[in-house]
This record gives structure tokens, C-alpha cells and sequence, in this order.
């Protein structure tokens, strides 16, 4: 599983990666003005769709299904039913496509309030239904990868999102060459927003492989009628930290450029929540579903604790790390062109706030598929909806008093809110079973996180510019991971012995 684990994470690593160099393009294009907030709310809007269909989130619900029908009826009956799902999630997102495209503003008035009167109000109505045939190609993209997760083959899903990143990376090159002001910029990208879907549609198809979705077809029957009742709950509760930052774009959308800032701030908080995220979305439902099928109380404890050992292990540093490193990433990462330096240093403060909501959303990554694996998708979607329903209350009054960074304050608070109610509903239904060597290194995992933050806020930072400023971060951030790692190992943690096992993709002893 951790090989899997790896296989997943390395991929949206890589996307991730790509998405910063987007970001920081998009923000020397458009900057954080009114354009950049117009622009920022519409791809907001279908990053979510994306998100929540391609990036784990219908996993959850198909895996289990599939794996289910495979094991009990045959091939012929999985391939029946991937076939049927594959032909009518197509025909509903294009008729979506199509319905959305109509009623677009009052979509955008719902999710931006404060546009309502303002060219903000058009120009985002305009780029959203520019982006809006990216949700048709999202349909059949979204059920081929989980076909794929589900045999057991992650490599090509996991690096598929990246052409995603490719084709607006291409075509900002070109604008930002022709010196395209940010009002004709804007709606470029859009437009190619809505055309990079069929790339990643095309390497499904060409590398499909077996016949594993045939007969295509579309059918609303008591099958598909059961299978999206138990979807749609699963992928909105997969979708939660998306779903709280639309949640801020909300309440930001009365303030200028806030929405723009808390957007940027927020695509920091995704590169680690995504490394892991995704990952569990991908292969720990699986592995707890076989292992829940089996009967082997061992076999979920084993996936359970490695999935909240890794959580925790990527979690803790990555928070520590981005509220130290605020200011210097977000300057390095998009202060150029458009985008100042007052709005370098507002991004930095909210992503200061943002950062401590991280462990939570991650925990809640890492618990979700221990419901998803039974069959029981609303209760993480309660969770969700609870956490939304706190974070913009709170995010409400924050922001009435400390602007962008107390709306930031308030998603944190609404991911926590999330991740409690989780923890206790797993405690209270079925308990989650985590295993001694698990109880033993969470502690110690926590000790190494924050001796490593530690040491790096004793180290002084100096404002450098351009190729010198990236070296001196990327240098101080390679040192930080490497003093963990001798620090997990120094504590116990794991040792090279294992992380090597785990790589080869046997299982090293961690009972001990």
C-alpha cells in the first residue's frame, strides 16, 4: 500500500508543482485586482467540479462498487456496470453543462455576492461559462481513472491531471510573451480551461487497455439510482476543503481583492493537503475495502494507522513550515508582474491563518475512507456540511473586523469543526482501529514535526531577490526535510530499512 501511496502522491506532487507555476503566472497576468477576482471566482467554481469528480473523490463510491460486483457476479457484470455508469455520468454532465451555462448568473451571484452590480459580476459570468465544457470531458475522465484505481494501476491516473496544468501553462507563456493586458488575458484562459479536459479524456481512451466499461450505455435504473445516492454524498464530503474555500470566496467577495488573496493563500494549503489527500482517495479505499470484505480486523488496522502515520508525518511539517515561510514563499512563488508587493505580504498573513486549519483537513482525508469503505458516505458529508456552516459564520464576524486574515481564521476553524465531528461519529459507530505501533509513533512524529519547525524559525531570513532569493528558500527548505528525516529516524519513527521495504512494495515490520 505505501508503494501506492507513493505512486499517487509523486503524481499530484508533480501537478501540484505545475498548479504553483500556474498560479504564479496567472497572478503576473491578472494580478489581484477586479479581473483576477472575476476570473479566480469562475475557475473556482469548475476547480471544485474538477476536484470533486477527478482528484479521488467519486473513487470512493465506484472502487467499493465495482470491486463488489467483480468479486461476486464476474468481470462481464463490472464491466456492465462501469459501461452503464461511464455512458449516463456523460449524458448528465453534458446536459448539466449545457443547464448551468444558462443560469450562470445567478450561480455567480450566489457564490460572489459582492459583485452583484459590478463589471466583476459580468466579466465572471463570462470567463465561467468559457471554462464550462471542462465538466462534459470531467465525466468520462472521472469514472476511466477510478476503473483504473480500482484494478490496481495508479500510475497512469496519477500523472494524467498534469496535462491539465500543461495547456495553461503553454498558452501563459505565449500571453505573457505577447504582453496581453489582464482584461484580454482573462478570458483566454478561460476558454482554455474549458478545451484541457480533452486531454487528459484522450490518454484515458488511448491507454485504456481491456474492455473494462462495456457495454456503454445510458440507463437511469435501480442500480445507477443507488449508486449516485451513495455517490453524490461521498464526493461532496471528499470535496470539503474546496468546498471551504468557496466558502471564503463568499464572504471575500465584498472586499476588493480578497477573494484573489485568500485563492493564492489557498493554493499553498493544497500541495500537502493534495499529497495526501488524493492518495487516500485513491488507494485507501480500496485497501479497506478488500480488507473489510475479508473479515481481517488486522488488515484495516494495518491500512488505517499507516494512513494516519503518513497523515500526520506530512501534515505537522508542512504546517509549521508554511506559517514560518509565509512571507517568502508567497513573495517568491507570485510577487511579479501584477501582483504587488502589499499584495504578497496580505496573501502571506492569510496564509499564516489557513496553515492552521491543514492538519485537520488532512485528518479528515485520512478518516473519511474508513466510512467510505462500509457503504456510509453521509456521515462524512455531515461532517462537511457542519464545518461550512461553521467556518462561514465565523469567517462572517472575522472578517468584519481583520479582513482577509480573520476570513482565513475562520476556514481554519470550520476544518477543525470537520475533523471532530469525524472523529467523534468514527469513535461512537465502530471505532477506529488504529494499532499499537501506530499509538507509539504518532507522539514521536509530532516531537520531530516540531523540533523541525523550531530550528527553522531560529533561522534568519534575509529579503534576496530573483535566482538568489529561490536557491536561499529552496536550500533552507531541502535542509528542514532532511533534519526531519533524521529526526523521524533518530525518534524511532522508521528507519531506512523500512522506507526502502516500502518502496520495493513489500510490508516492513511495524509492529514493533
Amino acid at each position: 500500500m505505501i508503494r501506492a501511496f507513493l505512486t499517487v502522491s509523486t503524481g499530484t506532487l508533480a501537478s501540484r508543482l505545475l498548479g504553483f507555476a500556474r498560479d504564479s503566472m496567472v497572478a503576473a497576468l491578472l494580478g489581484a485586482g477586479p479581473v483576477a477576482d472575476a476570473f479566480l471566482v469562475a475557475f473556482q467554481l469548475v476547480n471544485v467540479v474538477r476536484r470533486l469528480l477527478t482528484e479521488g473523490a467519486l473513487n470512493a463510491a465506484l472502487v467499493p462498487a465495482w470491486l463488489r460486483l467483480r468479486e461476486t457476479e464476474g468481470a462481464l457484470a463490472a464491466a456492465a456496470f462501469a459501461g452503464k455508469l461511464l455512458g449516463t455520468v456523460s449524458a448528465v454532465l453534458i446536459a448539466a453543462t449545457a443547464l448551468i451555462a444558462l443560469v450562470m448568473p445567478l450561480i455567480i451571484t450566489a457564490l460572489a455576492p459582492g459583485f452583484a452590480g459590478s463589471e466583476a459580476l459580468t466579466m465572471a459570468v463570462a470567463d465561467a461559462r468559457l471554462m464550462l465544457p471542462y465538466l462534459a470531458f470531467a465525466g468520462p475522465v472521472t469514472v476511466l481513472m477510478a476503473i483504473t484505481n480500482a484494478q490496481g494501476r495508479f500510475a497512469l491516473t496519477a500523472f494524467s491531471p498534469l496535462l491539465f496544468n500543461i495547456a495553461l501553462l503553454a498558452v501563459m507563456v505565449a500571453l505573457l510573451l505577447w504582453r496581453q493586458d489582464a482584461a484580454r488575458a482573462a478570458p483566454i484562459l478561460a476558454a482554455v480551461v474549458g478545451l484541457a479536459g480533452l486531454l487528459q479524456l484522450s490518454i484515458l481512451v488511448l491507454r485504456r487497455g481491456e474492455a473494462a466499461a462495456t457495454p456503454l450505455r445510458v440507463s437511469f435504473d435501480a442500480q445507477m439510482r443507488g449508486f449516485f445516492a451513495n455517490a453524490v454524498p461521498g464526493m461532496i464530503a471528499s470535496s470539503g476543503p474546496q468546498l471551504l474555500m468557496v466558502a471564503a470566496a463568499v464572504i471575500a467577495s465584498s472586499a476588493p481583492s480578497a477573494v484573489s488573496r485568500l485563492y493564492f493563500a489557498g493554493r499553498l494549503i493544497e500541495l500537502p493537503l493534495g499529497l495526501v489527500g488524493v492518495a487516500m482517495g485513491t488507494v485507501l479505499v480500496g485497501e479497506l475495502t478488500r480488507a473489510e470484505r475479508s473479515g481481517d480486523a488486522a488488515a484495516v488496522a494495518h491500512a488505517q494507522s499507516r494512513a494516519i502515520e503518513l497523515a500526520a508525518g506530512l501534515a505537522l511539517p508542512a504546517t509549521l513550515g508554511l506559517m514560518v515561510l509565509a512571507e517568502p514563499i508567497v513573495r517568491l512563488l507570485f510577487e511579479h508582474g501584477a501582483f504587488t508587493a502589499g499584495d504578497a505580504t496580505a496573501t502571506a498573513r492569510a496564509l499564516t491563518w489557513l496553515a492552521l486549519g491543514l492538519p485537520a483537513q488532512v485528518l479528515f482525508k485520512a478518516l473519511a475512507p474508513a466510512f467510505f469503505a462500509r457503504g456510509n458516505t453521509a456521515t462524512p458529508l455531515l461532517a462537511v456540511l457542519k464545518g461550512i456552516l461553521l467556518a462561514l459564520a465565523t469567517a462572517y464576524l472575522f472578517g468584519r473586523f481583520f479582513g482577509a486574515e480573520g476570513i482565513a481564521a475562520g476556514i481554519a476553524l470550520g476544518a477543525w469543526g470537520s475533523a471532530l465531528s469525524l472523529i467523534r461519529e468514527g469513535a461512537t459507530r465502530f471505532g477506529f482501529s488504529v494499532d499499537a505501533a501506530a499509538r507509539r509513533r504518532l507522539p514521536r512524529i509530532a516531537a520531530a514535526a516540531l523540533a523541525m519547525g523550531a530550528a527553522l524559525w531560529l533561522v534568519p531570513i534575509a529579503r534576496l531577490n530573483g535566482a538568489v532569493q529561490a536557491a536561499c528558500l529552496l536550500g533552507l527548505i531541502a535542509a528542514d526535510v532532511v533534519l526531519y528525516g533524521l529526526l523521524l529516524q533518530l525518534f524511532g519513527v522508521t528507519s531506512w530499512r523500512e522506507t526502502v521495504n516500502a518502496l520495493k512494495g513489500s510490508r516492513p515490520d511495524l509492529r514493533g
